[in-house]
């Protein structure tokens, strides 16, 4: 009895002894470059550089300034000028106008009150949202065109402008102030 628990606490030594490591053999340091220890500029481009397969990002289109489909020879009135496109991100911010409709009834667009007659900001068509929806369902309650104070951002498509909605505001009538 003795025997056998002398030659398992051996086995078990011997065996912590190869999970510690101790009997594993020498290994040299690699001469592989790519495992050697670099400087502090070559690891960061290292790092900063993408990889083979990485995908590829788009960059901006670059082109002639883009000009209002609606303007020049497209609009309404005789001899509008023609007007160049907001580009895509300009906000706007408390401009007024009316909600319009375009000539199809399609779309609806957003008339700018105070350049009614030189047409240097032509109509944005506005992007359907609830700021859209509870500006025709006011028009509609009220049964008369109402001017709005808008707020919102542009973006830009085919030739147009459009309008992302943000903020709606129906000033009160009768002031001729700016508000």
């Amino acid at each position: 009895m003795r025997k056998t628990f002398i030659i398992s606490l051996i086995a078990a030594a011997a065996l912590s002894a190869a999970a510690l490591g101790e009997n594993r053999p020498a290994t040299r340091p690699s001469t592989d470059a790519a495992t050697q220890p670099q400087s502090p500029e070559q690891l960061l481009n290292q790092m900063l550089k993408p990889p083979p397969n990485a995908p590829k990002v788009l960059q901006p289109a670059v082109e002639a300034p883009a000009v209002d489909a609606k303007s020049g020879k497209g609009a309404v009135a005789p001899k509008t000028p023609v007007v160049g496109l907001q580009r895509e991100g300009t906000f706007i911010f408390d401009r007024v106008g009316r909600l319009t409709h375009s000539a199809d009834g399609s779309q609806a667009e957003f008339t700018f009150e105070s350049d009614g007659k030189t047409m240097k900001d032509p109509p944005v068509i506005i992007l359907p949202n609830l700021k859209l929806m509870t500006m025709e369902d006011l028009v509609k309650a009220t049964n008369r065109d109402l001017r709005f104070r808008v707020t919102g951002m542009l973006t830009e498509y085919r030739g147009r402008n459009y309008l992302l909605l943000e903020k709606v505001l129906v000033p009160p009538e009768g002031n001729p102030a700016p508000f």
